[in-house]
């Protein structure tokens, strides 16, 4: 079975973690089955782990999260409004991350925030340190002021040792971003998916120092409910 096929497992690795049980979900960023825990709430703050997956045993899905974020009252897109709506989202991003390092980039109706390794996460680590959290806060701020998205956060790595490890590390920090973003950013957590590329989806040449540390990078997929 090809190495992407197996379902991914994720260590806990934040200040305190406790084990949670788990089932399969699939991720809509990747197409590939990850974990989903079982328990509303999981992500409640940096100091606590989670396995990757929808935040919420209600969001099963992608249809799920949507009916989840509909049931708590928050109305779906439609038309016209939502190239307007990421259309503002995306200038406020651009004037709260300005001069922070994290790139923003567009495609149709979705926002991409790519968080670089020189503003993340130090060298084989996956705790979110405090220069970092400024930038956090800042998308924080922005995400709660548009609640109308979905959210994605996708950890990758380079290729530089063992790939098993290196998927391991992509989904810690990936976990560490939605964990500061919805405990003391205040996100919604039923917006909130999480996943882990490993070393599968590379944006540079692995073979040059600068390459390896594009890789080395968190990717937050914002979406319309619609």
């Amino acid at each position: 079975m090809p190495k992407f096929a197996r379902k991914m497992t994720l260590a806990v690795v934040l200040m305190s973690a406790g084990a949670l049980a788990a089932c399969t979900t699939t991720d809509p960023y990747t197409g590939m089955p990850v974990r989903n825990n079982t328990g509303t709430g999981a992500l409640t703050g940096a100091g606590v782990g989670a396995v990757l997956g929808y935040l919420t045993n209600t969001n099963k899905g992608e249809q799920g999260r949507k009916n989840a974020l509909i049931g708590a009252g928050i109305g779906a897109l439609a038309g016209g409004a939502i190239g307007n709506y990421m259309d503002r989202q995306q200038a406020d991003f651009r004037r709260s991350l300005e001069g922070s390092g994290v790139m923003i980039r567009r495609n149709g109706d979705q926002i991409v925030l790519v968080m670089p390794s020189d503003v993340t996460f130090a060298v084989d680590r996956s705790d979110v340190q405090p220069p970092f959290t400024r930038v956090l806060d800042d998308v924080a701020r922005t995400l709660n002021a548009y609640p109308q998205t979905t959210i994605d956060v996708v950890g990758h790595a380079d290729s530089s040792g063992p790939d098993d490890y290196n998927q391991t590390l992509s989904e810690r920090r990936a976990s560490a971003v939605a964990g500061y973003l919805t405990g003391p950013g205040g996100v919604l957590v039923d917006r909130v998916f999480v996943a882990g590329m490993g070393e599968r989806a590379p944006i540079a040449d692995n073979a040059t120092a600068d390459g390896r540390a594009q890789n080395r990078r968190v990717e937050i997929i914002l979406r319309p409910l619609t």
